[in-house]
C-alpha cells in the first residue's frame, strides 16, 4: 500500500469497516460448534492464504518484504498472535461476550508495562492512574466471576493470556509496520499465527473436520470479517496512524460487541460486571491518553 496518508473519508470507511467487523467476531464464534482451537486454526489459515494469494498475485513473495532480523520479529509476533486467539477464542466457551472482550481489550495496559519493563520507558501520572483504574475494575470483574462460579473465572483467565498475546502482537507490530507494506506483513503473520494454531489443535486432539454447512459458513465468515477485513485494517491504519490512535479507536469493540450478543444472543450481563467493564475501559483510555501525551512531550 502507498505511504501517502489518505483522505479522512478513506480513513473512515476503512476503519469503520474494520471496527464493525471485528465488533462480530465473538457473536459469530458464540454461534460457531466448532471446537475453539479449530476456530482459530481456520480463522487464521483462510486468512492467511488470501494474503499469500494476493501477495502472489502481485508477484513478490511475502519473505521477500523482509530483513532477517525483520522477519525473526514478524515470527514471533505471528507465534504471540496465535496464542493470543487460541486463549480469546477459548474465553467466549467460558463467560460472556461483555466480559471476554473488554477484558481482552485490557491489551494497551499490557504493552505499556512492557514498555516500562523491557524498554525502561517510564509511564507517565495520568498512564500510570490509567493502569491503576483498569486494575480496578479487573478486580471488580473477577470478584463476580468469583461469586458466579470457577466456569467464568477459567475465562476471565483466559481472556486475559488473550490480551498479554495481543500486547506482544501489537507492540511488535507498531516496530515493523514502519518498514513493511501491509500485505506482506499480515500474510507472513498470520501465516506463522496459523501454523501454532494447528500445531496446538492437532497435538490436542480436536476435530477439524465432519462439521455441518453452516458450521463451515460460520467459519468462513469468522475468517473474512474479524480477520481478513477486521484486523487488517488495523494493521492498515498503524502505517498510517501511532499506535495510540487505532488503540483508542479498537475501545469501541466491547461495545460494538456487548449490543449485538445482547440482540443476536440475548446474553445478559450483570451490573458487576458492566461496572467493572465500564471501569476497565475508562482505565485503558486513560492509559493511552497518558501515553499519547507522554510521546508527544506533554507533562500529563
Amino acid at each position: 500500500m502507498s505511504s501517502v496518508k489518505p483522505t479522512r473519508a478513506a480513513t473512515a470507511v476503512i476503519l469503520g469497516a474494520g471496527l464493525i467487523s471485528i465488533s462480530l467476531a465473538s457473536v459469530l464464534i458464540k454461534l460457531c460448534p466448532a471446537p475453539p482451537f479449530a476456530i482459530s486454526s481456520y480463522r487464521l489459515l483462510i486468512a492467511a492464504l488470501v494474503y499469500l494469494l494476493i501477495a502472489r498475485l502481485r508477484g513478490r513473495p511475502v519473505w521477500q518484504a523482509f530483513s532477517p532480523a525483520a522477519r525473526r520479529w514478524a515470527l514471533l509476533s505471528g507465534v504471540l498472535l496465535g496464542i493470543h486467539f487460541l486463549a480469546w477464542i477459548s474465553s467466549l466457551r467460558y463467560t460472556s461476550v461483555a466480559v471476554s472482550v473488554i477484558l481482552v481489550q485490557t491489551f494497551p495496559v499490557f504493552v505499556v508495562l512492557g514498555s516500562w519493563f523491557f524498554l525502561h520507558e517510564r509511564p507517565s501520572r495520568l498512564t500510570a492512574a490509567g493502569m491503576m483504574l483498569a486494575l480496578a475494575g479487573g478486580v471488580i470483574i473477577t470478584l463476580d466471576a468469583g461469586r458466579t462460579g470457577e466456569v467464568h473465572m477459567t475465562g476471565n483467565l483466559l481472556a486475559l493470556t488473550g490480551a498479554l498475546g495481543a500486547a506482544g502482537y501489537y507492540l511488535i507490530g507498531r516496530k515493523l509496520r514502519h518498514e513493511v507494506d501491509t500485505v506482506p506483513y499480515v500474510g507472513f503473520v498470520y501465516t506463522a499465527a496459523a501454523l501454532i494454531a494447528l500445531v496446538a489443535t492437532l497435538g490436542s486432539g480436536v476435530a477439524m473436520q465432519g462439521f455441518t454447512p453452516r458450521t463451515w459458513l460460520l467459519l468462513l465468515a469468522i475468517a473474512l470479517l474479524p480477520q481478513v477485513i477486521g484486523h487488517t485494517s488495523l494493521n492498515w491504519a498503524l502505517k498510517h496512524y501511532s499506535a495510540t490512535t487505532v488503540s483508542i479507536m479498537t475501545l469501541a469493540e466491547p461495545v460494538g460487541a456487548t449490543l449485538l450478543a445482547l440482540l443476536i444472543l440475548h446474553e445478559s450481563v450483570g451490573g458487576q460486571a458492566l461496572l467493572g467493564g465500564a471501569i476497565i475501559l475508562a482505565g485503558v483510555a486513560l492509559t493511552l491518553l497518558g501515553e499519547y501525551s507522554r510521546r508527544r512531550g506533554g507533562a500529563a
